[in-house]
C-alpha cells in the first residue's frame, strides 16, 4: 500500500525531467496512478491517470492495448468517485472499441462488458445490464472460458442481482434469479470451497432472493 505508492512518487520524480514522450517517465505517471488507486485515493489518480491517458492518446494512439487499460483505469476511478454517467459512457467506448479489435468471444471483451454491467448497475438501468449480460456476456464467457470460470459465475450472479433488484422484477424473475443462483452456488462451492468469500456473498444473494419470493 504506502510502499507501492511511495515508489509511484519515487519513479515519477525521478523521471519527471525527461521528453514528455520518453517511456520512463510515462511508465512513472502510469505507475503512480494506479498505486493511488489501488489505495482508495481515487481523488488524487483521477487528474494523475487523466494525464496518463492523454499522453497515450497524444503519442500511442495507435496502441490498442495500452489505451484500452488507460481508459479502463480512468472509468474505475470515475466510478469509485461516484461519477457512474461519466465511467458509463467510457466503459461504452472501451467495450464497443473491444469488439472491434478481439471479436464478442475474447476473454477482453468479456471483461469490459463486465465493467459496463457494473456502472449499469449503478445507475439503476437494469433492462440494459439483463439485456447484455443475458444475450451477449454469458454466451461468450460460456463458450471462451466455461461455466466454472470465475468470470462466467460473476456474470451469472450479476445477472440474478439484475433481475431481483429491476423495479419491474415480477415473480418469475423472482424464481429465475433463485434457479441462476443455485446453479452457481453450486458451482461455486465445488470449485472454490464453502468457505470461500464469493461462495459466502453468493448465498447470502440466495437467501436474500427466497425472502422476496416468500413475501411475492
Amino acid at each position: 500500500g504506502v510502499v507501492r505508492i511511495a515508489l509511484g512518487w519515487a519513479a515519477w520524480k525521478m523521471y519527471l525531467g525527461r521528453p514528455e514522450a520518453d517511456p520512463y517517465r510515462c511508465d512513472g505517471i502510469d505507475i503512480l496512478g494506479r498505486a493511488l488507486l489501488s489505495n482508495q485515493r481515487a481523488a488524487e489518480a483521477l487528474p494523475v491517470l487523466e494525464a496518463n491517458l492523454a499522453l497515450k492518446r497524444r503519442y500511442w494512439s495507435h496502441d490498442e492495448e495500452n489505451m484500452r487499460v488507460a481508459q479502463g483505469s480512468v472509468a474505475s476511478c470515475l466510478a469509485r468517485l461516484g461519477r457512474h454517467d461519466e465511467a458509463l459512457s467510457l466503459n461504452r467506448k472501451i467495450h464497443a472499441r473491444s469488439v472491434t479489435i478481439y471479436g464478442a468471444s475474447h476473454e477482453q471483451v468479456i471483461l469490459s462488458g463486465v465493467n459496463m454491467v457494473n456502472t449499469l448497475g449503478h445507475l439503476g438501468l437494469f433492462d440494459e445490464m439483463i439485456s447484455l449480460t443475458r444475450d451477449q456476456l454469458l454466451p461468450a464467457a460460456r463458450r471462451t472460458l466455461g461455466n466454472d470460470d470465475n468470470i462466467t459465475l460473476g456474470a451469472k450472479q450479476n445477472l440474478a442481482e439484475a433481475l431481483r433488484f429491476n423495479p419491474k422484477c415480477t415473480r418469475d424473475d423472482l424464481l429465475e434469479a433463485e434457479t441462476i443462483l443455485l446453479d452457481v452456488v453450486r458451482r461455486r462451492r465445488r470449485v472454490f470451497g464453502p468457505a470461500h468469500p464469493n461462495t459466502s456473498n453468493c448465498e447470502a444473494l440466495m437467501s436474500d432472493v427466497r425472502i422476496q419470493l416468500a413475501r411475492a
